[in-house]
């Protein structure tokens, strides 16, 4: 049976990307077997629209762009028979690199022509729908300030976190995990559904995207000074070993705070209220995932050589120079 896909690019993302997709599109799938639309999103919240018409009438819809545009085609496929498929063309691609979906444009549009599904979790939180990882405290802070920026990508991503972090207050929190109260000062609170917030940086690294629970990652108040450490453990996949962080697996959270929360949802800004509810939402999404044949290793492998090279004349210590290493040369890699 041919299979209907409704492709929806977000022309702002990944600039340049599109006349690729587009080529991809025409070059790489099996038309005999896949009937293919493709739609342009105009504004903010145009693939939530568009996803939300595809219900029912396709069997999956592509979001071709970064982690919003990823999370607003979610948002609407939730509890359907219509599958999520994923063009990455963001800069952090959080979702497919925890899926393994290729970074490589025709590899991931390659994806389609086995159209293997698979059904995941997402989170609910208030209003909201979220995919991947969602969060209050730093991340949020960082995720609101850099609506607007001009710089945008990872650098501009990096500049920010820079100039913020010294001045950054963490702030106390009322926690109530499956029942349990937590009262806690947090850098950060972060609640997982992948283990990664995107660029191989693995907030919850023991998180499945199936099990029916959320990460609940709550990183304590900490001197300024141990920042390193803790790069270093996002960069490691090590963050859950270090006894100061808590884990805790739930499916039901509630928060109360004095303020409004401000938090962000798959890497995008939004407000709270002084209240919020995160839950679990077992298996509710299809996804398209690929075969084994297009699982990519990296094409960065040769930085495994020149990384440490470079990490040792800039004065860093062998152990800083292996994670680093092993950083860089798996970017393209989940």
């Amino acid at each position: 049976m041919t299979k209907k896909v409704l492709f929806l690019i977000n022309p702002v993302s990944g600039i340049g990307k599109q006349k690729t997709v587009e080529r991809s599109i025409e070059t790489d799938l099996d038309h005999d077997n896949l009937s293919v639309d493709i739609s342009y999103t105009r504004y903010k919240g145009h693939a939530r629209e568009l996803a939300g018409q595809a219900v029912g009438r396709y069997h999956a819809v592509v979001a071709v762009g970064g982690d919003g545009t990823v999370n607003e085609v979610a948002s609407k496929l939730v509890g359907s028979d219509t599958a999520l498929a994923i063009v990455p063309a963001g800069s952090g691609n959080g979702l497919a690199r925890y899926m393994e979906i290729p970074m490589r444009m025709n590899k991931a549009v390659q994806c389609l022509n086995s159209f293997l599904e698979k059904r995941i979790d997402t989170m609910k939180v208030n209003q909201y729908c979220s995919v991947n990882v969602a969060g209050i405290g730093f991340d949020a802070h960082i995720s609101h300030n850099f609506e607007g920026k001009r710089l945008r990508g990872p650098l501009g991503y990096l500049q920010l976190i820079t100039s913020e972090f010294a001045s950054y207050k963490s702030e106390s929190y009322q926690l109530k995990i499956d029942g349990k109260t937590y009262n806690r000062k947090a850098f950060l609170v972060s609640f997982a559904n992948s283990s990664q917030y995107g660029n191989n940086i693995h907030i919850a690294p023991n998180a499945l995207i199936n099990d029916g629970f959320i990460d609940v990652c709550i990183i304590p108040d900490f001197a300024k000074i141990n920042a390193p450490a803790m790069v270093l453990s996002l960069l490691d996949k090590s963050l859950n070993k270090n006894d100061k962080d808590e884990v805790v697996r739930a499916k039901l959270i509630e928060i109360e705070h004095p303020t409004e929360l401000k938090a962000h949802i798959d890497g995008e800004p939004v407000s709270l209220g002084n209240k919020a509810t995160i839950q679990i939402q077992p298996l509710s999404l299809k996804i398209i995932v690929p075969p084994k044949t297009l699982i990519e290793n990296s094409i960065l492998d040769p930085l495994k050589e020149i990384i440490p090279n470079m990490a040792e004349s800039l004065g860093f210590d062998a152990k800083w120079k292996t994670k680093l290493s092993e950083y860089f040369s798996g970017l393209y890699n989940p």
